[in-house]
C-alpha cells in the first residue's frame, strides 16, 4: 500500500482547511502586527518638487489640498499624510496670516490673503487700464478720481486723476488711508466674508446698515467720514472670480458734491468701475479701444 504522502491527491478531493492549511501554504490570515495600512483616500498628486524647506513644503501641501474645497482637520491629515499635530500647528499659523480661514462649519478654507496676492499679481494691468478711465471720470464729474486697493488694514491709492484747478481733494498715488471711513472703504469691505465684515466694522465710522445699502445699490457714498468737509462716491471693480478687487472713487468738497453725492454721480462712477471690471476680467487688450466713451453721458 502506498504512503499517504506519495502520489497526487485524488480528483475531487477537498483540500484540508484550518490552521494546518495555513502552515502548509494556503491563504494565510494576516497577523494584526503585519496587516498593511490603507493609503489615504484620494491623496493629492504632487504639484511641486519639494524645496527642501520642510515647513514651507508642508504648508504648500495644506494649501494644495484646500484647492478642491473646504476640509476638516481630519480630512487634511488624511489628504496630506502629515501628522495631525503638524497640520493643526501649520493651519493655525496660516490662519494667523490670513492664508487660511474657517467657514461657518469650522472647516478650513483658502483665506482672503491669497486672493489679495493673486489680485496684486495683476496690478500692472489694473493700473494701466485704470489711467484712461480715471481721466474720463474726472472730466465727466469735474472732481478728482481715484482707484483704491485694499492692503491689510489699509486701502492704498494705486491710481488717480486730480482736478487740475480749484479746490480739490488731492490724494497722491501710494497714499494709505483707513479702512474705517470713506466710501471706498465701504465698497472694499461690503462684500467680504462674515468674519472680516465683523472685524472691519469694529471702530468704523459706518454701520452694518450702511454696508447693506452699498451691497443693495452697488455703490457707496460718504460725507465727512474720512475728512471733514469732503464727500465721495465709490463703486466696486471685480476680478475674474467676481470678487471685489478695487474701488473706483471720486472725491471733493461737500459744497460741490452736495450732501447727496450719490444722486448726482453714482451712475457715472458705477459705469467707470464696470468698464474697468470688463477690461481686467475679459479683454485687457481693449484698453486702447473706447475707454470711457460714455462716461460723460449721464
Amino acid at each position: 500500500m502506498s504512503s499517504p504522502r506519495s502520489g497526487a491527491p485524488r480528483s475531487g478531493a477537498s483540500r484540508p482547511t484550518g490552521p494546518a492549511s495555513a502552515r502548509a501554504g494556503a491563504s494565510p490570515r494576516t497577523s494584526p502586527r503585519t496587516r498593511p495600512t490603507e493609503p489615504p483616500l484620494d491623496p493629492p498628486r504632487p504639484l511641486h518638487t519639494p524645496s527642501g524647506i520642510g515647513v514651507v513644503d508642508k504648508s504648500v501641501m495644506i494649501l494644495d489640498a484646500l484647492e478642491a474645497g473646504p476640509a476638516s482637520l481630519a480630512q487634511l491629515v488624511e489628504c496630506t499624510g502629515l501628522a495631525r499635530p503638524t497640520v493643526h500647528r501649520l493651519a493655525s499659523a496660516l490662519i494667523h496670516h490670513r492664508f487660511l480661514s474657517r467657514d461657518v462649519r469650522g472647516r478650513y478654507v483658502i483665506g482672503s490673503r491669497l486672493a489679495e496676492l493673486a489680485s496684486a499679481a495683476g496690478d500692472d494691468r489694473l493700473v494701466s487700464a485704470a489711467g484712461p478711465i480715471l481721466l474720463k471720470l474726472r472730466d465727466a464729474t469735474g472732481e478728482s478720481s481715484q482707484l483704491y486697493r485694499r492692503q491689510g488694514d489699509a486701502r492704498v491709492c494705486v491710481a488717480s486723476a486730480e482736478r487740475p484747478i480749484g479746490l480739490r481733494d488731492s490724494i497722491p498715488v501710494g497714499t494709505q488711508l483707513s479702512m474705517k471711513a470713506g466710501s471706498a472703504a465701504q465698497v472694499l469691505l461690503a462684500w467680504e466674508d462674515h468674519e472680516r465684515l465683523v472685524e472691519g466694522l469694529q471702530g468704523a465710522r459706518f454701520t452694518p446698515t450702511v454696508l447693506a445699502g452699498v451691497r443693495r445699490r452697488g455703490w457707496g457714498e460718504s460725507l465727512g467720514e474720512r475728512e471733514p468737509g469732503v464727500a465721495s462716491v465709490s463703486a466696486p471693480v471685480r476680478g475674474p472670480s467676481g470678487r471685489v478687487i478695487a474701488a473706483v472713487s471720486i472725491s471733493g468738497p461737500i459744497e460741490r458734491l452736495t450732501r447727496q453725492p450719490g444722486r448726482q454721480h453714482a451712475e457715472v462712477v458705477v459705469q467707470a468701475a464696470h468698464q474697468l471690471t470688463e477690461l481686467v476680467r475679459k479683454n485687457p487688450d481693449a484698453a486702447e479701444h473706447g475707454l470711457g466713451e460714455d462716461l460723460g453721458r449721464h
